[in-house]
């Protein structure tokens, strides 16, 4: 039997781990700046104020610090530091065009991004999004999660979940890709999502930005950073803090804490050095779901009274970047360790729990992961072309186990027997090269990538099975990708863009690795594929406009699932349809520029997704509306207040593939629209000690119109979301 520590996750053992991964992690980096021979100088630019698409940035890695409030997008430039994103479908979500969003709230977060979907639960242990209806949103399993390019997942190919995400505040902005993200980042249907965060302001040595926030159900948020630094050398620290009790009546509280340091040397005119070193623990109750009848008599009742979740993650990276006449190399290198445990109440059904135990269980993820980018601009039919190429790769390793409580004890941190205890691992390797050739008003960029994937399960306890019978297995398999893009200018400041291109998602370890007693697992079974197909026409064809529609097609085959205990790829499904997304500043269109805006923005998408195939023909996908629509209007004067108004409206859905509704089941989410309310304003600004300082006043109105709704429906019932709750807070500047 393990003893599980009720302390915090994440001790002296975590510690001792995630030292070893570190150490290598040095040696790789080490072992890249010997090598590495610098080049002529490049001047290193910050980002324009807007983003024509057909414009060729110079050679330059972009990092915007806190201070600058420079609104970039809607799109993200053709090419990104060593990254092509030519011909791609891709948003970019400025926060500093938007008052400060409070408590990761998604729903305001994807305001102007059309089919990006949330799936809102009680409280934020855990990340819930899909995009166009590919999958189920729980956790993100279908969405490659990144921060700064690296992924932030637990496992991203055996058990690609996402119990952690970077706060708001720490962010400049989110870049997502859609078709052809598997080209750039690996593995995953949906698409990718990246954080971008701050970089250090060097400009003086030091300056402190901190923020308080309370609200509804104790909320209370807080966000402090400390920066500075020189012309060689740069420094970042922040500390954030978010807990609450949540609308649900009991065992709906929660509480995280999170800390990072980012540091950056310039060795040189041409060599930067670049780490950084992260922890982070959370502790969440969940409430559990509610039956429709449960929901509609008491929608803040509780169903469970003791489980939990608790996440403890410890992150370190290392980077070097090299940029030459007409190149630029990047070589990061990671650790990371992050412990899931949680403890949730035996014999659950949807609405209803039975059984008097605990099951405890505790996932171990430990990684160390490699990324070297290297792009090249050279001279071709009197144009510049780009090449990148690149390779990856990751290793996880992820014991697992389960103990289950004694009969009516609730209340333990620990189990009095151990079920089931297993040694997981992941094995990966890509290399991957894209080349943009520009033609005049024309661009194409083809693209491969090739990916490795081993991964193995060895079992060391199933209670549910003969001890003759424990899994000892491994598969392998060699995934080829190719895409294709294109653009064309048909303006000067618009552009038509076409994309094909592959993506798929490896077999979690349950898939690939049958537990239960029963169960088996076909020995034809593969990754599950997806193409996508999209056209479209974007650009920012004035100082007060842009605009971005697209119509696309996406066929997702070999989709996971079972027949009888058999597990095997079953289904195929294709999701099609629109795409529109803009924006106008409406006084800067009626009486010319100024420092005072009034902007109108829309993002829509219409879905077609159904299951062509299989034992679910003719069902629609999960999370899967035929209308999303998000719209509002943001007014705001150049650094002094911004108040935005944010509808988001969402057609009825179907949770799950079967489209279950039956007396004990229902699946079916009902349409909802929500109106969301916030603003920001500078009150003071003045002198502190020398020093320029300012006040801010931060407000909001979540669900300002009080509807009754829920997003998130799961095995145990209805998740309902949150009704009106408000805030209120402040944010200092020194």
């Amino acid at each position: 039997m393990h003893a599980i520590d009720p302390r915090p996750l994440g001790s002296t053992r975590a510690a001792a781990r995630l030292r070893s991964l570190l150490v290598s992690c040095a040696g790789l980096a080490s072992a890249g700046l010997v090598s590495a021979q610098p080049g002529p100088a490049t001047p290193d630019g910050g980002p324009p104020a807007t983003n024509d698409v057909i414009t060729l940035p110079p050679l330059e890695v972009v990092a915007e610090t806190r201070g600058d409030r420079v609104i970039q997008g809607p799109f993200i430039r053709e090419i990104v530091g060593t990254t092509i994103f030519a011909g791609k479908k891709t948003s970019v979500i400025d926060f500093d065009a938007m008052p400060q969003i409070q408590t990761d709230n998604y729903r305001q977060a994807f305001s102007r991004t059309p089919g990006l979907l949330t799936s809102e639960l009680s409280n934020s242990s855990l990340l819930s999004l899909s995009y166009r209806g590919i999958g189920d949103p729980h956790e993100s399993q279908n969405l490659m999660v990144l921060k700064n390019g690296i992924p932030f997942v637990l496992d991203p190919f055996g058990y690609s979940t996402v119990y952690f995400a970077p706060p708001f505040e720490s962010l400049d902005r989110l870049e997502f890709v859609s078709g052809g993200a598997a080209l750039l980042y690996g593995s995953q249907p949906s698409g990718a999502l990246n954080y971008i965060t701050h970089a250090p302001d060097r400009s003086r040595p030091w300056s402190l930005s901190t923020q308080h926030v309370f609200g509804s159900d104790k909320l209370y948020s807080t966000f402090s950073t400390i920066e500075g630094g020189d012309e060689r050398f740069g420094y970042l620290a922040n500390f954030d803090h978010r807990s609450g009790d949540s609308f649900r009546r009991r065992n709906s509280d929660f509480e995280l804490n999170g800390g990072e340091v980012n540091l950056v040397f310039d060795l040189s005119a041409t060599q930067r050095v670049t780490a950084s070193f992260e922890r982070y623990q959370s502790d969440h109750g969940e409430p559990g779901g509610r039956s429709l009848a449960d929901y509609a008599a008491d929608r803040e009742g509780n169903l469970l009274d003791h489980d939990r979740v608790r996440l403890d993650r410890t992150f370190g990276s290392l980077g070097y970047e090299l940029v030459g006449e007409r190149s630029l190399w990047q070589t990061r290198v990671w650790g990371s360790q992050v412990v899931r445990y949680s403890k949730r109440q035996t014999g659950q059904g949807f609405g209803t729990v039975t059984g008097n135990q605990l099951d405890i269980n505790q996932h171990t993820y430990d990684t160390l992961g490699a990324d070297s980018r290297l792009r090249v601009d050279y001279p071709l039919a009197e144009q510049t072309s780009t090449l990148t190429v690149g390779l990856t790769g990751m290793d996880v390793r992820a014991p697992i186990f389960t103990e289950r409580t004694a009969p009516g004890d609730l209340s333990s941190d620990r189990g009095s027997t151990t079920r089931f205890e297993a040694l997981r691992r992941s094995r990966y390797a890509a290399v991957f090269a894209e080349n943009l050739f520009r033609f005049e008003r024309f661009t194409l960029t083809p693209a491969a990538r090739l990916e490795f994937i081993d991964q193995s399960m060895d079992e060391r306890i199933n209670v549910a099975k003969p001890a003759a019978n424990l899994i000892t297995d491994s598969r392998s398999e060699i995934v080829p990708l190719g895409g294709l893009g294109a653009t064309y200018a048909v303006t000067g400041k618009t552009e038509a863009y076409a994309n094909i291109s592959t993506a798929y998602k490896p077999p979690t370890y349950t898939d690939a690795f049958p537990i239960g007693a029963a169960d088996t697992v076909s020995s034809q079974l593969e990754s599950a594929h997806a193409i996508t197909t999209e056209i479209g026409y974007r650009g920012r064809p004035s100082a007060w406009s842009s605009f971005d529609a697209s119509l696309f097609h996406v066929d997702y085959d070999n989709r996971f699932g079972r027949v009888g205990t058999n597990l095997q790829n079953v289904g195929r499904s294709v999701n099609q349809g629109l795409s529109l997304s803009g924006d106008i500043d409406l006084h800067h269109l009626l009486s010319g520029p100024s420092d005072f805006s009034v902007t109108w923005y829309a993002a829509y998408q219409y879905l077609d997704a159904e299951f062509v195939a299989g034992p679910l023909k003719g069902n629609a996908p999960q999370y899967a509306p035929e209308h999303m629509l998000r719209t509002g209007l943001v007014v705001s004067r150049d650094h002094i207040w911004k108040v935005a108004a944010l509808v988001t409206h969402l057609s009825s859905h179907w949770a799950d593939d079967g489209n279950t509704a039956t007396p004990t089941q229902d699946w079916h989410i009902p349409d909802y629209t929500v109106l969301d309310l916030t603003a920001e304003a500078r009150v003071w600004n003045g002198k502190i000690a020398g020093r320029d300082a300012e006040l801010w006043l931060l407000a909001g109105m979540n669900n300002a119109l009080d509807e009754d709704y829920y997003s998130r429906i799961r095995a145990n019932g209805i998740d309902p979301a949150y009704g009106r709750n408000v805030y209120l807070g402040f944010r200092a500047e020194f």
